[in-house]
């Protein structure tokens, strides 16, 4: 469910961060030196951030007291690593104007030549945790008319926010913006714009408009753990690029003229709308939307300014007890972890991708792990367009899950049962560990996502 989580408690997290930053020599306190490796969680950062190292190990462990302590020590290491990073960096941000700009080179391994300018603008105050922020993603049009156009709507959106507002780097069959070379620049944004301080993680958003609402719509469902909502306008998915399950636990907007018929556009809002309700009433409260297919509106009389006032007071959970995640490939990239899931998945065949659903009723865990198998249902006879599918389940076999764990989803001083595809396959209490606190910030780069505790469990039958 969306929901308003305890500011008290992340605003003193940040705070502790600040003061033991700002101490310098303190981020290597005894609390950063595992024992036996001699290397800092500020070393493992530096290295994670240059080549992905994965793995920190620690002998350290802590009573939940220390708990904020441990967060504010790790989330200080976190920021000095990537302050020492050699990258470019975000630009400062500054009010509403056309000097807010900046550029980041997209490396060519992702995308040849390409140089994504942006706007990184604000209009009115900071909220109490930072700026609500939009990404905001343009039509397809002449590049350098959509990236104007997208700095002068979102002057015209109400209320205090901070804008992201990009310009595509090339044209094309790179005009797509879930593409990897545009991924490495959310990944960034997300990651610099938090450490930044400026935003508050826990209000971000995709919107975009046309071309633009095809990528919110799939970056929200690739990203979802990261965002409070997302909200295309003009534009419609086929849903296997976009899964609706994973959009559990944020708000989605999203609008389209009834008359914007060019690629069935209206119809695949439409289904959009039908699979969001039959999720909500299946799992109430999970999928807030406001989907509309507008009567005698086309595509270019939509009307830009419903979804942001819509959107604008919604906040993350980061904490969610269920989570539904079908972990589907977008432009040859899947991801390896999702709210406080972490997997290593098996080479799938036929088509086939892995879906989790995880429920945490009081200290049991419950996760049911399957493989999914699409088969298309209907196909738009012009364009070739998948449009409709079925969907399959399969018993998975093989990888493994990794459950991260906090006091914040669990009581983690009495014993924990975890229960996969029906079956118990742990039962203990888990430790609070430095190296869970510095792997999953590693991991998801959120201060909202600091875990002191993890399970690995095998897919097994």
């Amino acid at each position: 469910m969306i929901h308003h989580m305890d500011r008290t408690v992340f605003k003193a997290m940040a705070s502790a961060a600040m003061l033991v930053f700002a101490a310098g020599a303190a981020c290597a306190s005894s609390i950063n030196v595992p024992s036996g490796t001699g290397e800092s969680p500020e070393d493992f950062f530096s290295a994670s951030l240059a080549d992905g190292r994965k793995g920190y190990v620690s002998s350290r462990k802590f009573s939940k007291s220390e708990t904020e302590a441990v967060r504010a020590d790790v989330w200080a290491s976190w920021k000095a690593a990537n302050d020492n990073f050699n990258e470019e960096k975000l630009q400062p941000l500054i009010p509403m104007s056309w000097d807010g700009s900046g550029l980041w080179n997209i490396p060519a391994e992702l995308e040849p030549d390409a140089k994504m300018p942006y706007y990184w603008c604000s209009r009115g105050p900071a909220l109490e945790n930072g700026y609500r922020t939009f990404i905001y993603l343009h039509g397809s049009g002449n590049p350098d008319r959509e990236w104007q156009n997208g700095l002068i709507l979102s002057s015209q959106f109400q209320d205090s926010s901070a804008f992201f507002v990009p310009k595509i780097p090339n044209t094309g069959p790179y005009y797509r913006w879930w593409q990897k070379g545009k991924q490495y620049a959310w990944e960034k944004f997300i990651r610099l714009g938090v450490l930044s301080g400026e935003i508050d993680p826990d209000r971000l958003f995709f919107i975009g408009i046309s071309e633009g609402a095809y990528g919110s719509q799939r970056l929200a469902s690739y990203y979802a753990d990261y965002l409070a909502g997302a909200g295309p306008i003009a534009g419609g998915e086929p849903l296997k690029n976009a899964p609706v399950e994973n959009c559990a636990n944020i708000a989605f907007s999203f609008r389209t003229g009834a008359e914007d018929k060019m690629f069935y556009r209206d119809i695949l809002t439409g289904y959009t709308r039908d699979e969001f309700d039959r999720f909500e009433k299946e799992h109430p409260g999970y999928y807030v939307h406001n989907i509309e297919v507008v009567p005698g509106a086309d595509h270019h009389s939509i009307g830009y300014f419903n979804t942001t006032p819509w959107l604008k007071d919604f906040v993350r959970n980061p904490y969610p007890h269920y989570v539904n995640w079908e972990n589907f490939e977008m432009d040859g990239n899947r991801r390896n972890c999702f709210y406080n899931l972490a997997v290593e998945e098996p080479e799938l065949e036929n088509g086939r991708r892995r879906h989790y659903e995880m429920k945490i009723e009081g200290n049991v865990v419950n996760i049911n792990v399957n493989d999914v198998e699409y088969t298309t249902t209907q196909t738009d006879p012009v364009y070739g367009i998948e449009m409709k599918f079925d969907k399959k389940y399969y018993p998975a076999v093989g990888g493994s899950v990794t459950i991260y764990l906090s006091d914040e989803l669990l009581d983690l001083d009495s014993k924990v049962t975890v229960n996969l595809n029906g079956r118990r396959v742990w039962r203990g209490r888990p430790e609070r560990r430095l190296e869970d606190v510095v792997n999953s910030c590693a991991l998801f780069g959120d201060p909202r996502r600091l875990y002191t505790s993890s399970i690995t469990i095998s897919v097994k039958q």
